[in-house]
């Protein structure tokens, strides 16, 4: 599939830039996740809790064996894998980043999951599946970089069979627009991610039926993430001294260095309440 590189570049150059921060700060042997974890009786560790966010949105949309899922903004493929080994299902991973689609064909082999999961360079918010190809289409943390939310629910709602459920994590602001200082604090944290924006509850409610989906829920769920929100705000302020003096000398890039200054800004946008974490489900 043909993805217009200019118009992903500055995603493209964040995740080709952050790779090595994300497998230091967040990856583990169990999972290659690059999302937040979440925390309840069934995980009480950070790897366990990363795990636990697959489970948790994989029980809202009741994923069954040998379903077809699209893994829309698969990143590494922590989800897919998760799903494919899990679940039994058959997953389709697209990304606009050609090395996360690489890194993921590799994983797949060690996996022993070639079968079972295939990954595509794609935009998904303008795919080539045929209609009704899927029977879920899951986003973890990836709406956040459509520049417009709405054309990835058409989207999502067109690639489903009928009956089809769509499951999403993702960042919500709290009312727009906020305060001034307010923005500029949420524009501190998503610019430095290459996030234009993030949109409301309302908004996104608005956007999912103008899709056409139904049994539309939000749940703030910013109680089960706090933990893993917190841990990345407290590793980044920590060593936020040593990566400037890495930029300094070149070791670092602007990149990378912005994306730990944006994980300190991004709690201190959540402490204020000017977003909130949640997981959004619907059905067409």
């Amino acid at each position: 599939m043909a993805v217009d590189q200019e118009k992903f570049k500055d995603i493209i150059k964040y995740y080709d830039d952050t790779r090595f921060d994300y497998r230091v700060a967040w990856d583990n042997s169990a999972t290659p996740a690059v999302h937040f974890g979440f925390y309840d009786e069934n995980a009480s560790n950070h790897t366990d809790a990363l795990m636990n966010t697959n489970r948790v949105l994989a029980e809202i949309a009741n994923v069954k064996e040998g379903e077809q899922v699209l893994d829309a903004g698969c990143g590494r493929g922590g989800s897919s894998f998760w799903l494919a080994q899990h679940k039994k299902a058959s997953v389709t991973g697209i990304t606009p980043v050609q090395t996360q689609i690489d890194e993921c064909l590799e994983r797949a082999k060690e996996l022993n999951l070639e079968k079972q999961t295939d990954f595509i360079l794609a935009d998904y918010c303008n795919t080539s599946f045929e209609d009704n190809s899927f029977d879920v289409v899951w986003a973890c943390e990836s709406l956040c970089h459509a520049g417009q939310k709405v054309d990835f629910y058409k989207e999502a709602f067109r690639v489903l069979k009928k009956g089809g459920r769509l499951i999403i994590a993702e960042y919500l602001r709290s009312e727009r627009p906020a305060k001034p200082n307010e923005e500029k604090l949420l524009a501190a944290w998503l610019n430095r991610w290459a996030i234009k924006d993030i949109d409301t509850k309302a908004e996104h409610l608005n956007h999912a039926k103008t899709a056409g989906f139904k049994n539309i829920e939000i749940k703030d769920v910013t109680e089960n993430t706090q933990v893993s929100l917190r841990n990345l705000y407290n590793n980044s302020r920590k060593w936020l001294w040593f990566s400037k003096l890495l930029q300094v000398i070149r070791v670092r890039t602007s990149v990378q260095h912005d994306n730990q200054y944006a994980s300190i800004k991004q709690y201190e946008a959540l402490q204020k309440g000017i977003w909130f974490y949640s997981f959004i489900a619907a059905k067409k």
